[in-house]
């Protein structure tokens, strides 16, 4: 039996017939043959089983060819989705900064995001999106930048060795350092060794860690952008998980009265002025008693306004309940309603140039008051020139904080420190 006989089994189980055949004939040893005949049978099927198996093999490696290249496209593409893709928050560390972030190297800043997401949450009302944070070989070790959508909003050189020193203004003693000045508030500040912190609250400086300093600063910079990070699946959040438990108010407004980006606008533009929008209860259920009127996103976002009055007064007012503002002279506060257009955009004030540039000179040197005592600069006018008004000083002094009559609770004591002329 040569190896071309082994290679054909059907031959083999043909021999093992004959043979088994012959052992039956008289005169023949008939053990001989069947033991023969059986070995040769078991032969033929191992041979049969043996071509089986490996053709099985055979297939899987094939298969497995094919689901790895499968995977390897898909990975290229999954490669080329994250290259064109743009987070909405991202932060990006120079290599010396991996090790604030990475919980295998000590860093904590992971669980620092994590607590600001809910303390936003609580703080604002809102579900902010994913922050990612990637190392940036191509930056300078010692420094990171926070993106939005892809742009860079604000940069900061960070030593991960040494501790951030800034003096509250009681302090009584010099200390040597790097100066700087902390990027969150701008506040002027050192950068001292570890073994100097100690003396240095002894010294009454206020001493903060690398990673805090990174962690206030984005908290800082997710308040002053909030409405650029409330998108509309953000919305679409918040509204479900409040439709658990207020159906009736989702129902009536959405979508005839309104819908998902109009109240997305709606909310945006209290985030921009800094006012919380975590009750959705008084928020929705205004726009539901308003919309059937008007759909003028400004309007209702004034509507909205006076309905969160108390959550407004409250914001603002003293802890003896007093508000410390500046108002408009009555026969001025009269032109500039007067003065008040409306556009595609919403309502403006249409003036002069040279007319806005002196409202606006007024109402800052007006506000320096405020500001050297340590108060809020709170301007109070009417609600038909409020928005308006706001939009328009923003850009010179963009921390005014502008309110109406209409939105302060009667009970306010109000304490007026200077009038605009």
């Amino acid at each position: 039996m040569n190896n071309s006989g082994l290679k054909q089994p059907k031959a083999l189980f043909i021999a093992s017939g004959v043979l088994l055949v012959i052992g039956f004939v008289p005169g023949l040893p008939t053990i001989p043959f069947l033991f023969l005949a059986t070995f040769i049978a078991v032969l033929a099927y191992l041979i049969v089983r043996t071509a089986e198996t490996d053709k099985l093999e055979e297939k899987k490696k094939q298969q497995t060819k094919e689901m790895s290249e499968e995977q390897k496209q898909e990975m290229r593409q999954e490669e080329l989705k994250q290259l064109i893709k743009v987070d909405k928050l991202e932060i990006e560390v120079g290599y010396n900064l991996i090790s604030l972030v990475l919980p295998e190297q000590g860093g904590d800043f992971l669980d620092r995001v994590s607590n600001i997401r809910k303390q936003i949450a609580v703080e604002l009302g809102i579900i902010l999106p994913p922050i990612r944070i990637v190392d940036n070989l191509q930056l300078p070790p010692d420094l990171y930048k926070i993106k939005l959508h892809g742009v860079e909003l604000t940069k900061y050189q960070l030593y991960p060795d040494k501790f951030l020193a800034m003096d509250p203004g009681n302090t009584f003693e010099e200390i040597p350092g790097i100066e700087t000045k902390e990027p969150a508030f701008g506040t002027e500040a050192l950068w001292i060794e570890e073994s100097q912190k100690e003396n240095a609250e002894l010294a009454n400086y206020t001493v903060v860690d690398p990673g805090s300093v990174m962690a206030t600063h984005l908290t800082e910079v997710i308040r002053e952008h909030s409405h650029e990070l409330l998108g509309r699946e953000e919305v679409k959040k918040l509204i479900d998980n409040f439709k658990e438990d207020n159906e009736a108010v989702i129902d009536e407004l959405m979508p005839d009265l309104l819908k998902l980006g109009e109240i997305q606008k709606i909310l945006q533009n209290l985030l921009w002025e800094k006012i919380p929008i975590n009750n959705l209860l008084i928020i929705l259920e205004t726009l539901a008693d308003h919309a059937p009127r008007t759909k003028d996103q400004s309007v209702l976002t004034e509507y909205v306004r006076q309905g969160l009055s108390r959550q407004i007064s409250n914001q603002f007012t003293a802890e003896d309940n007093t508000l410390y503002a500046i108002t408009i002279d009555p026969q001025k506060e009269e032109q500039l309603i007067n003065s008040v257009e409306q556009s595609d955009q919403g309502r403006y004030l249409s003036l002069e140039p040279a007319q806005a540039q002196d409202i606006i000179n007024k109402i800052v040197s007006q506000v320096k008051g405020l500001l050297e005592e340590g108060r809020d600069p709170i301007l109070l006018t009417s609600p038909m020139i409020r928005r308006p008004l706001k939009e328009m000083v923003h850009r010179t002094f963009s921390d005014l904080i502008v309110l109406s009559f209409n939105e302060l609770e009667s009970d306010i004591d109000l304490q007026v420190q200077g009038v605009v002329n």
